[in-house]
């Protein structure tokens, strides 16, 4: 990852958007992991990808966001400028108008149920925007959409990694559920990232969702992960039953949020040492529900 940081940012802007040079730049509270992220004034917010791996999804945004967003319950990330490299900055970058509200947390939440509720809505109106031209799961978005079987080997290799500290056997089970179906219907419009920094909250209710970097076609299930992660039993239930999918989405869903929990607690290249408990909490959840639907 490179350094990025206010003098960065406030000479790109200077240099290639000379209309906003005046602005104030200050770093966002909770800046992200994949990009970082910018206080530009108080209208605008400035988002830089953090290594290549993260590059595709500038040029995504700005295509397929403006689209997206008009066909939409709440309102999402609108692209406002695209930058270049510049300033031993190596990438484009993006200028987004800025949505105000709290990340959503069992803090700044009024009501999960309500919330996830919510989301489900916007999830369900978001699948049925017509997804023909759509980029299909890929490198681009770390296949979100697409088959679990691309992180089938890092999977297991996390599973031999945690043989000391997890039911090898259970883990093994749940794994190869979520890999023993695949989407059968037409391709649909994922988010990819359905977390709680991704989404917004104001007066307790969730206001935005942000973030499309992960964003693509393909199978829903990577949308739904959500369920482990944030809601307690009764947003879950409310969660399930308002999206309407059938099992073996929720079986693939749960290999989604099992393969990220994973490779997190395992230490993999790339992913947040900082959030290895949370993970820990996800599989204990995760377990629980497969126990319970077996």
């Amino acid at each position: 990852m490179v350094e990025i940081d206010v003098p960065l940012v406030s000479g790109l802007i200077a240099e290639q958007f000379p209309e906003w040079a005046g602005l104030d730049v200050r770093p966002v509270a909770n800046g992200g992991w994949d990009n970082r992220t910018f206080h530009l004034g108080d209208s605008m917010s400035v988002r830089l990808p953090s290594a290549e791996r993260y590059v595709a999804q500038v040029e995504k945004e700005h295509r397929f966001l403006p689209a997206l967003g008009p066909r939409l319950p709440l309102p999402i990330p609108v692209p406002l400028g695209l930058g270049k490299p510049g300033k031993g900055y190596p990438w484009p970058w993006s200028v987004y108008a800025w949505i105000a509200g709290d990340r959503s947390s069992l803090r700044t939440i009024a009501d999960l149920t309500v919330f996830a509720e919510d989301l489900a809505d916007f999830l369900l109106a978001l699948w049925k925007i017509d997804a023909s031209d759509g980029p299909p799961a890929g490198t681009h978005n770390f296949f979100r959409g697409g088959s679990l079987e691309v992180y089938d080997a890092e999977t297991r290799r996390s599973i031999d990694i945690l043989s000391g500290e997890i039911d090898v056997p259970l883990i093994t089970e749940i794994w190869k559920r979520a890999l023993a179906s695949t989407w059968k219907d037409r391709p649909v419009w994922v988010h990819g990232d359905v977390a709680e920094g991704n989404l917004l909250v104001r007066d307790g209710r969730l206001a935005a969702v942000i973030d499309f970097g992960s964003s693509g076609t393909g199978d829903p299930a990577c949308d739904l992960v959500i369920a482990w992660t944030l809601f307690d039993e009764p947003a879950a239930r409310a969660f399930r039953n308002r999206v309407g999918l059938d099992a073996e989405t929720w079986e693939r869903a749960r290999g989604w949020c099992l393969w990220k929990a994973l490779i997190t607690v395992a230490g993999e290249p790339g992913t947040n040492p900082l959030v290895k408990e949370q993970h820990r909490r996800w599989i204990d959840r995760i377990v629980a529900d497969h126990l319970s639907r077996t």
